[in-house]
């Protein structure tokens, strides 16, 4: 690994500390100390962009950590690395937990233990955080409190666990000439993956590119699916019907390789039109949307065994004009009253 890695990880380390164990004073110390006034910070729905370290903290971070009392940060991974442009980026993958005690964004506590899945993104230089792009699986939250406002998802609701090698933090041992393999064979993979609309799902060729038992952990609303045949039928299949399309790959963010994982972040990193059916239950009715996604690939042996998917779901519903906290609000105001 080189040394231009490990600095680019060390630079947030004192973001990652302080929200180990949340500790509200050393995380605005450590944001105000890493991030300019005035940064965007890209955090998806209902949160969009956020000016600064102070909004960040007080709109977002606080509130969370006061619903989820004793809230921790659970990483499980952690990568770094160039993208095309020479800019630096950091990824990290994990779970936010705590005991639900207190609603947020008017989702009702439980009372129990509460995870919700982050997929977060650092373009650091010079020592400091020059950007940000996140997301939280806010309706992670939503299917845990009971309240859930949208269609029945097709995948597997199941909370995506870290590498089954177990070797996600493990970054200082990574080698280089790992991280071109990996990268080489997830851009393949992509490229084919946009060879859809003229050949079809030969063109794609995803058995060449993916493990036959490969794990796909989409976000709540998609699911996880397993296998090729799963990754197809409960979200390709209804992705592609319905944005036959969408393109990808105009996404101002990261996109990097670290030992054999590769991420790609996007603010958005996608545009399609909403023409057929079946998914997410959405009508067609020719909306354009875009979307955000912020994705993890770990590849082994040459080919690709995981991969951790956080869209903004709740986005693209918003950009629908359907608001799905209101819904919410409606499905829970007799238990909130």
């Amino acid at each position: 690994m080189t040394d231009k890695r490990l600095q680019a990880i060390e630079t947030i380390a004192p973001f990652r500390a302080a929200t180990r164990w949340f500790d509200g004073p050393a995380v605005q110390t450590a944001l105000t100390g890493l991030m300019e006034p005035g940064i965007a910070v890209h955090l998806a729905n209902p949160f969009e962009t956020l000016a600064g370290p102070a909004a960040f903290f007080e709109t977002a971070l606080a509130p969370l950590a006061n619903a989820l009392t004793g809230m921790e940060r659970r990483e499980t991974i952690v990568m770094a690395g160039a993208d095309a442009h020479g800019d630096w980026w950091v990824g990290c993958c994990g779970y936010y937990c705590g005991t639900f005690e207190n609603s947020f964004l008017d989702i009702p506590p439980t009372g129990h233990m509460a995870t919700m899945r982050f997929h977060e993104f650092y373009k650091v230089a010079d020592g400091h955080i020059s950007e940000f792009q996140g997301m939280w699986d806010i309706p992670e939250l939503m299917h845990q409190a009971g309240v859930w406002p949208m269609a029945p998802q097709l995948g597997h609701p199941w909370y995506a666990p870290g590498p089954a090698t177990q070797d996600g933090l493990a970054y200082e041992g990574r080698k280089d000439s790992d991280a071109k393999a990996s990268f080489t064979l997830v851009d393949d993979m992509l490229t084919g993956l946009g060879k859809f609309a003229a050949g079809g799902v030969e063109a794609m060729a995803l058995d060449k590119y993916w493990h036959p038992h490969l794990s796909w952990y989409g976000p709540f609303g998609i699911g996880t699916c397993r296998r090729i045949d799963g990754f197809r039928n409960w979200h390709q299949i209804p992705f592609l019907n319905a944005l036959p399309d969408r393109t990808g790959g105009n996404h101002p963010g990261g996109y990097f390789a670290d030992g054999n994982y590769v991420a790609v972040t996007g603010w958005p990193n996608m545009q399609a039109t909403v023409t057929g059916d079946g998914w997410l239950g959405i009508t067609p009715a020719g909306q354009k949307i875009t979307m955000r996604s912020l994705d993890f690939w770990r590849c082994e042996n040459g080919q690709i065994c995981e991969n951790w998917v956080l869209v903004d779901i709740l986005g693209v519903y918003a950009q629908l004009g359907v608001d799905v906290f209101a819904r919410m609000r409606e499905m829970t105001k007799a238990r909130r009253s």
